[in-house]
């Protein structure tokens, strides 16, 4: 049984892995972000391909992103985990935004991201995320103008 004084302590950490991420994608620096990954993280994102295999072809995908973008805003809400020894998955709601290279404003779009997290090394590290937008049946695209 874990303690709850572990369970707060891991908690807190993997929140700080999260803070991490959160400041290098406003910072547009893949190499912080490089250290968040483990080498073989897979991530569903909202864009093509339907997978992301290992953290080069993660990284890719952030690049695309930066070179959209001359500021990047990044924010989570409403994060939580569920905690194990060695694994934790989290939920939240988080959105891009920020100005694009040709001077436009983009207030981005509210996302559902999950996070599959593992403690490797003591460190916890993102093995999985996947990220989505609800979807209207009838007429077969995302809704991107919702807000949490």
């Amino acid at each position: 049984m874990r303690m709850f004084k572990d369970f707060q302590t891991d908690d807190a950490e993997l929140r700080k892995q999260i803070d991490k991420a959160v400041e290098g994608l406003r910072a547009k620096d893949l190499e912080t972000l490089k250290q968040l990954y483990t080498t073989d993280v897979v991530s569903f994102d909202v864009e093509p391909p339907l997978q992301h295999v290992g953290r080069a072809a993660k990284l890719e995908n952030w690049a695309r992103v930066f070179s959209l973008f001359e500021t990047v805003t990044y924010e989570v809400r409403d994060l939580t985990f569920t905690v194990g020894d060695d694994v934790a998955f989290g939920h939240a709601f988080a959105r891009l935004s920020g100005t694009l290279k040709n001077g436009a404003a983009t207030s981005g779009m509210w996302v559902r991201v999950t996070y599959g997290m593992r403690k490797i090394d003591g460190r916890w590290l993102i093995a999985h995320d996947q990220v989505s937008v609800p979807l209207d049946i009838p007429s077969g695209k995302g809704v991107v103008d919702l807000e949490p």
